[in-house]
C-alpha cells in the first residue's frame, strides 16, 4: 500500500487543466451495454473507477480500447452475466449495471454496490423505477436480480432526488416501449450528459436538467461518439486548494456555470474569482471570513466538496457551519483534521468549524474520496509534512493528481507503507 507525502505551506501558482468528469464516466460507460455497435467515449478521466468499469465490460465480453482519453467499447456481442460479487462490490456506481442490462436483455443480476462508506445510500427509488417500468425485483444472497418480459414506459415520481435512481431509469427506459416521465428527477450536469449520450444512440430524451425528463425508448439503440464533460468536481477542488494555500490558480477546460455554487460561496469568504469563457482564476488573498454552507441537490452546493470546503474553513475568522444534507455520515475527515491542529466537532449532521488556528504536518488517513481530497488540501496547507494513508481513495476520482499539483508548485510524492 502507498501512502502520500506532502510538505506543505507554499502558495499554488500557474493553470491546471480539468479532466473529463467523474461522476458521468461511471454513468456513461454502463450506458454503452444498451447499444449493438461500437461507442468512442472522449475525454475519460484516468483513474480507478474507470479502470475497474473497463475490467467489467470485459467479463461481459466487450471490446475495450483505451487510446490516451479516448475509450472504444463495442457491446454487440457482450453476454448477460450474472455479476452477485467480486469488481462490482468495489464500485458504487455499479449499480448503473442494473438499468443497462435491463434495458439492453430485460434481466440482470448484480451484487450490492461498494465504494465509499458514506453511511445509508439505499437504490429503493432506482427499483420503485425499475418495478414502474414492468420488472420484477428480488434480493438473492446480496444482489439484486431484476426480470422482465417487456419493459414498458411508465410515469414516475421519485420521493427524493436521486441522481443515481434518476440516471439508472433512463438507461431502463431508453429502451422501454412506449414514453417515461420521471418526476422530481435530478438536474445535475452529469444528468444532461448521460441524456446527450443516449440521444445519439437512439432514444428521444426532453428535458434533462430539469425536474421532469420524459423518455421515448427505442429497442435499437446504436453506437455513438460522446465527449465527456469537465469534472466540476475536480475543478472546485483546485479552486479551493488555490484559496486554502493563498495562491493564485487559473483553472482551465471547465464550465463556469456548473461552477456558480462553488463560487459563489469562495467569494462570500473573501476568495477572489476572475471568469472567462472556459476558466476561473482564483486568487486566495485572504482573510477569510466564516460562511454557512449547507449541500443540496444541484444547483445547490455539492456534498462531494463539502470536505475540502470544511477544510479550507479552518483559515477563516470565526465560526463556519456545513451542513451536509446529502450524507449525514459524510464528517469522516473531521478527527483527521483535529490530528492536524484544526479546531472543529460534528454535531448531528453539521460540523461546526473554528477557523483561524494554523494547521501542521500529522500522520492521517483519508476513509473516502472527498475526505482524501481534503486532506491533501490540509497537507498543502499545512507546515512541515503530512502523511496521507488511504490514498487509492483518491485515486478512484482524481486523475494524475500528483502530477497536476506539481505544476502549481506543490511538493508531494508517494512512499510505500
Amino acid at each position: 500500500m502507498e501512502k502520500l507525502m506532502i510538505k506543505g505551506g507554499k502558495p499554488l501558482s500557474g493553470e491546471i487543466s480539468v479532466s473529463g468528469a467523474k461522476n458521468s464516466a461511471v454513468a456513461l460507460i454502463p450506458a454503452t451495454l444498451l447499444g449493438g455497435s461500437p461507442t468512442v467515449i472522449e475525454n475519460l478521466p484516468q483513474i480507478s473507477d474507470v479502470e475497474i468499469y473497463e475490467e467489467i465490460l470485459r467479463d461481459f465480453g466487450a471490446t475495450v480500447t483505451r487510446d490516451s482519453d479516448c475509450l472504444t467499447i463495442d457491446t454487440s456481442c457482450v453476454i448477460n452475466t450474472p455479476m452477485p460479487n467480486g469488481k462490482v462490490k468495489k464500485l458504487r456506481a455499479s449499480y448503473y449495471l442494473m438499468g443497462a442490462l435491463l434495458g439492453r436483455f430485460g434481466e440482470a443480476t448484480v451484487g450490492l454496490p461498494g465504494g465509499c462508506n458514506l453511511g445509508p445510500r439505499p437504490i429503493d427509488q432506482h427499483i420503485k423505477g425499475f418495478e414502474a417500468l414492468g420488472a420484477e425485483v428480488s434480493h438473492r444472497n446480496g444482489a439484486i436480480h431484476l426480470w422482465a418480459k417487456k419493459l414498458t414506459g411508465a410515469r414516475i415520481y421519485l420521493d427524493v432526488v436521486s441522481v443515481g435512481a434518476t440516471i439508472n431509469i433512463m438507461l431502463a427506459a431508453s429502451r422501454a416501449e412506449g414514453r417515461t416521465i420521471i418526476e422530481n428527477a435530478a438536474k445535475e450536469p452529469e444528468i444532461i450528459d448521460v441524456a446527450t449520450l443516449l440521444t445519439a444512440m437512439g432514444a428521444r430524451i426532453h428535458g434533462a436538467g430539469t425536474d421532469v425528463i420524459r423518455i421515448v425508448g427505442n429497442s435499437d439503440l446504436m453506437g455513438c461518439r460522446h465527449s465527456i464533460i469537465p469534472d466540476r468536481i475536480e475543478a472546485g477542488t483546485y479552486m479551493i486548494a488555490a484559496a486554502a494555500t493563498g495562491g493564485e490558480v487559473t483553472v482551465t477546460n471547465l464550465i463556469p456555470k456548473h461552477m456558480e455554487p462553488v463560487t459563489a460561496k469562495l467569494r462570500e469568504m473573501g476568495v477572489t474569482i476572475d471568469e472567462g469563457d472556459e476558466a476561473l482564476r482564483v486568487r486566495g488573498m485572504g482573510p477569510y471570513q466564516g460562511i454557512d454552507v449547507k449541500t443540496l441537490p444541484y444547483p445547490g452546493f455539492p456534498t462531494d466538496l463539502q470536505q475540502p470546503l470544511t477544510t479550507l474553513l479552518t483559515r477563516a475568522e470565526g465560526t463556519s457551519l456545513v451542513t451536509d444534507n446529502i450524507y449525514a455520515a459524510r464528517f469522516k475527515h473531521v478527527d483527521e483534521l483535529g490530528r492536524m491542529g484544526a479546531y472543529l466537532r460534528v454535531e448531528g449532521r453539521t460540523a461546526v468549524v473554528e477557523g483561524g488556528t494554523p494547521l501542521h504536518g500529522a500522520q492521517v488517513r483519508a476513509t473516502d474520496l472527498r475526505a482524501g481530497a481534503a486532506l491533501v488540501i490540509a497537507g498543502l496547507m499545512a507546515e512541515g509534512v503530512t502523511e496521507i494513508a488511504g490514498v487509492e481513495h483518491v485515486d478512484r476520482g482524481y486523475e494524475n493528481l500528483e502530477e497536476k499539483l506539481r505544476t502549481l508548485g506543490a511538493e508531494l510524492w508517494r512512499e510505500q507503507k
